[in-house]
């Protein structure tokens, strides 16, 4: 068994030596233990640093491609130097490396597909109120849309086995967690949350300089996955909705109608007309993505099995 821990890197010369440090050099469960750094196009010297202490592999990307692309990367790459379960940490070392025995556990003993590590939010000190109050909100959220029960949904201290790592896809440029997260959730993978501790900050976050901003491209993100992974309850949702509005303004034109004060009110009537039209199209749009939906699933395993067959050649 070989256990592959990789670290997405941009700009990270200072923090990555102790990063570096602290990473196990063994863990219970497998016989080698492996360290991939993933240079996002760097200025400082990132990559050199890694060599030079003692990192396995590095990735060079080809210039700055955003954090979700330096995570594909990297589960790529491990996928390819024979990794059984991939650990995905942090440059800036926010996540206490002692915890990743705790992390890997529920997957050597077959408990799980996706394991992500819960910060205890509540006691981070350099943490805002409202950053926690976003933490808690938008980690219930993504309970909400994943159907998973992960308590801290944006930690990226995470596991994969081989085949999750296999299955998972990232198209965000953004940012990889909550995608990959409601992905897996929504694909049936075994998603579970274990706690796990933090050290003190090394930097300010990099990721979250705008709140608004950030919590804008979340609510996308959840959105766009959603719709991707469940088109049918979406479109037939929102098209129930859309058509009840329409009966409910029809029979308000009846109504006035058959009591003699029907006239004036024809305005209600193109309007009722147009919502039931639509209604009756997104229920349409429903069926069909749901189709599409059902030829990704089959795309899907066909990736998967093209995908091990590529890493296992290489």
């Amino acid at each position: 068994m070989k256990l592959v821990i990789q670290i997405p890197c941009r700009n990270e010369a200072e923090s990555l030596p102790q990063t570096v440090r602290e990473l196990p050099r063994s863990v219970p469960g497998f016989e080698k233990v492996e360290y991939l750094v993933i240079d996002d196009g760097s200025t400082d010297g990132t990559a050199e640093v890694a060599v030079r202490c003692g990192v396995h592999h590095v990735v060079r990307l080809n210039g700055h491609r955003g954090l979700a692309e330096a995570f594909r990367a990297g589960l790529e790459a491990g996928l390819k130097k024979g990794a059984d379960v991939i650990v995905n940490t942090d440059g800036d070392n926010q996540y206490r490396a002692a915890d990743i025995p705790t992390l890997v556990a529920p997957l050597l003993n077959g408990s799980a597909d996706m394991v992500v590590g819960a910060r205890p939010i509540e006691q981070i000190r350099h943490f805002s109120l409202l950053k926690k109050l976003l933490q808690r909100f938008g980690s219930w959220a993504v309970r909400r849309v994943s159907n998973t029960a992960v308590a801290d949904a944006t930690s990226g201290f995470r596991a994969f086995t081989r085949t999750a790592a296999l299955r998972l896809n990232v198209f965000s440029s953004y940012t990889y967690t909550l995608e990959t997260l409601i992905q897996a959730g929504l694909s049936n993978m075994r998603v579970v949350s274990v706690p796990i501790r933090t050290n003190d900050p090394l930097r300010e976050s990099r990721l979250i300089r705008n709140v608004p901003a950030y919590i804008q491209r979340s609510i996308l993100t959840m959105f766009r996955i959603f719709v991707v992974y469940k088109p049918l309850r979406f479109f037939v949702a929102a098209g129930a909705i859309v058509f009840g509005g329409g009966l409910v303004i029809g029979l308000r034109f009846l109504y006035y109608f058959f009591v003699g004060a029907g006239e004036g009110k024809v305005q209600s009537l193109i309007l009722a007309a147009v919502l039931l039209l639509m209604g009756f199209l997104l229920g349409i749009a429903g069926l069909l993505s749901d189709l599409i939906a059902t030829n990704r699933r089959i795309l899907e395993e066909l990736q998967v099995e093209a995908r091990s067959r590529q890493f296992d050649r290489d």
